[in-house]
């Protein structure tokens, strides 16, 4: 099956008109060299005029396996609005949340188009409440699904963020005391599923504890209050939750013992992860910084995410670039500096008709994450058009991407810091 994988990978890559290195599930014995092609002109087009020169100031980043690790990651893509589709209950096929929500199905064309225009990692957003039983087994078709879907990355020689994902709800999971074992029951049966169909695999794939957990329904959904009684407790549930995870996945043995983490804080944002009230779990004592921080910055949020805000940003723009840097600074002051890693997990610009923006955008969060050690995951929902959310860069009907400027601005500045 690994030779399979890597066959299909060759193939779709060559389709693609890309080179990559593809790599089975456990072992680099099944290498195989694509002809190389002349990039970026057959993925992307000729190189953009729009994209900024910028000169950004390097941090000090400790020396540490953790952070290398992270740096190696380079550059993210989410398969997002995929198999993180939820509360579809008109579907008749378990199978059909794949494509509710995207429109489309997943194939290795789309990891191999990623990996050729110099992506380096794939996050994978994983819903699984709506596949478990009553005593939260997961379906074997849906669990067989998602690690085809794995296995196809993997070939590509792109490292793997697995997660739970919209699975924040009373019924599941939720992030106060009233809830708390609940939450555990579910959350343990889940993390444990995961890491043993998983446990094999090599460092390439990362587990993720939660997706932005919070108080869902509540004025704190999307903002922290230090000082609200809600907010404490939720934040302490949160820190038992993720050294849940941590002890649940390491307790799962074969190379769980030892591969990286992530763990939110509060919804997974800055403010929830610079908080003293997030508390780093507690890793065995032979893993050295292998939990990476997990944030989600849309910043500035009234370019990047509010509709109704604007659509300008400039890398000359002192006010919009200074929101970049502020809560970088702070995640690099408490966590980098100390040798601790961290991955924004998603971020992006939604589409305005603002192509130059968001590439002037792109650039510089890139740039300013890359200069303090941090790598970041672009949210990509397959959506184009329409008053949604049009975060989409690749096209998923023909694995090519729809703004080459934004792409080839993020890997320039994920390559060049």
């Amino acid at each position: 099956m690994k030779k399979l994988f890597a066959l299909l990978c060759s193939a779709a890559i060559m389709l693609a008109g890309g080179t990559a290195c593809t790599k089975g599930t456990e072992s680099s014995e099944n290498v195989i060299s694509i002809p190389e092609f002349s990039y970026p002109d057959q993925i992307l087009g000729a190189e953009s005029t729009m994209i900024p020169k910028l000169e950004m100031d390097q941090y000090a980043v400790p020396e540490n396996d953790a952070l290398k690790f992270v740096e190696d990651m380079k550059l993210g893509w989410n398969l997002g609005n995929t198999f993180d589709a939820s509360d579809c209950n008109h579907l008749s096929n378990e199978m059909d949340y794949e494509k509710a929500w995207c429109g489309q199905m997943t194939r290795i064309e789309h990891f191999a188009a990623i990996k050729a225009a110099g992506f380096n990692t794939i996050r994978i957003p994983v819903s699984w409440h709506n596949h478990v039983d009553e005593n939260f087994k997961i379906s074997d078709a849906w669990m067989a699904r998602v690690k085809e879907v794995v296995d196809w990355a993997l070939a590509c020689d792109l490292y793997v963020i697995l997660n739970t994902h919209h699975d924040v709800a009373e019924a599941y999971y939720y992030p106060d005391s009233a809830h708390l074992e609940s939450s555990k029951r579910y959350l343990t049966s889940v993390w444990t599923q995961m890491a043993e169909t998983f446990k094999e695999y090599d460092s390439r794939l990362i587990l993720e504890s939660l997706n932005e957990p919070r108080l869902v329904g509540t004025k704190y959904e999307w903002w922290l209050d230090p000082n609200s009684a809600e907010c404490k407790d939720a934040a302490n549930c949160i820190n038992i939750l993720n050294q849940l995870f941590v002890d649940t996945v390491r307790g799962a043995g074969g190379l769980n013992t030892q591969r990286y983490l992530m763990c939110p804080g509060y919804c997974a944002s800055a403010d929830g992860a610079c908080t003293d009230l997030f508390v780093l779990p507690t890793d065995t004592a032979e893993n050295v910084n292998k939990i990476i921080v997990s944030v989600h910055a849309y910043t500035p949020y009234n370019f990047a995410l509010n509709k109704a805000g604007t659509k300008e940003f400039s890398v000359d723009d002192a006010v919009s670039c200074s929101e970049i840097g502020n809560f970088m600074d702070r995640l690099y002051g408490k966590f980098i500096a100390n040798g601790i890693p961290v991955v924004i997990g998603e971020f992006g610009a939604l589409n305005k008709d603002n192509l130059e923006q968001r590439v002037q955008f792109s650039a510089y969060y890139v740039a300013a994450a890359r200069a303090r050690g941090i790598s970041c995951c672009w949210w990509d929902n397959n959506a184009f058009s329409g008053n949604g959310e049009n975060f989409g860069l690749l096209y998923r009907t023909t694995a090519k991407f729809m703004y080459p400027d934004i792409v080839q601005a993020l890997v320039k500045y994920a390559e060049d810091q």
